[in-house]
């Protein structure tokens, strides 16, 4: 675990911080702001956009194209800021969905978030986004945004504490959960990789006291949802203890680690998160930041009811105890 003194790391947690942090994050820009987005549907962004390039900041946002699914949720938000005379450009097609979900500010600091910047992540889903100062962690970030946007090959520098997508993130979060010598707390929707899978059991067998949040059904595809129930099944027979959280929208990407570390960022666990698409993660020993995620997740947990997944064979059960199905709301 890369060292992340608290004063080089804040934590973000939605809904309880809302759109308004990261208003202020950009209202601060004094010369460059570079924003790659999964997708972009706040008002309140876009026009912090807006008077950020009005004050002469060079602006410049890659949005996704289109999801997994074939949606094009952003052809909206890339037709109002051509508008606005802001430099934007689809994200790089040497992947084929772009996830990732971070913002730089003058070289300054970065913000690597779980969270889209759409109204519905600030208002009804539980997500996080960590804002580093850390010059040679916002210099990664810059380089991969520069990397993308000329559509040139991107070689991470993997010892600063982020994770990135292609080729290496699952040997990062592996080793995050390898690490765990007490306590494991996952909050994540999707299970959708063997290998992780195996690691977290073997955790459990080392006698690692594991706690899973799962979201149950909703936002999973029916194509993942075989392997998220087979795997939340698996897991429960080891003795991982699981709980189903309702009370908001899961769309968290978080482990904590025997309440000392932290990993987060846009990739689920998912064999197309960590082999195909542009995701970004970063890890964390802040104290205030693994306090405030140990507390969250505490209080999530608390809510949240003992979880069995259904038989994922038999779909007349899949949707017990689910919240409403939403179109628009669906784990990539």
């Amino acid at each position: 675990m890369t060292p992340s003194p608290s004063h080089q790391q804040r934590l973000l947690v939605m809904p309880d911080d809302g759109a308004q942090a990261v208003v202020e994050l950009i209202d601060q820009a004094r010369e460059q702001l570079l924003l790659k987005q999964f997708k972009l549907q706040s008002r309140e962004v876009e026009e912090a956009l807006r008077r950020a390039r009005e004050r002469g900041v060079r602006v410049r946002v890659m949005l996704n194209p289109h999801t997994s699914g074939g949606d094009r949720w952003n052809d909206e938000a890339y037709a109002l800021l051509q508008s606005w005379q802001i430099e934007v450009a689809w994200t790089s097609e040497a992947f084929p969905v772009t996830h990732e979900k971070s913002l730089v500010v003058d070289r300054e600091l970065a913000l690597i978030s779980t969270f889209n910047l759409a109204d519905k992540y600030f208002t009804q889903t539980r997500d996080y986004g960590v804002v580093t100062y850390a010059p040679e962690v916002v210099a990664q970030v810059i380089a991969g945004f520069e990397a993308d946007w000329h559509r040139q090959f991107f070689e991470p520098d993997l010892g600063v504490g982020l994770v990135w997508s292609s080729f290496h993130s699952r040997g990062q979060m592996a080793r995050i959960v390898d690490a765990a010598t007490t306590t494991l707390w996952i909050q994540h929707p999707k299970y959708v990789d063997a290998v992780i899978l195996e690691r977290i059991i073997a955790a459990r067998e080392r006698g690692v006291k594991v706690r899973v949040l799962c979201g149950g059904k909703h936002g999973v595809s029916d194509w993942d949802i075989y392997d998220t129930f087979s795997s939340l099944r698996l897991m429960g027979r080891f003795g991982v203890k699981v709980r189903r959280q309702k009370h908001l929208k899961l769309h968290a990407k978080l482990i904590l680690i025997d309440g000392i570390a932290a990993q987060t960022g846009s990739m689920n666990i998912d064999r197309s998160a960590f082999d195909l698409r542009r995701e970004l993660g970063i890890e964390s020993d802040a104290p205030d930041v693994v306090a405030r995620l140990k507390a969250t997740f505490e209080a999530d947990w608390a809510q949240a009811a003992k979880y069995r997944a259904p038989d994922p064979l038999d779909p007349s059960l899949h949707e017990e105890g689910e919240l409403p199905p939403d179109p628009h709301f669906v784990h990539n």
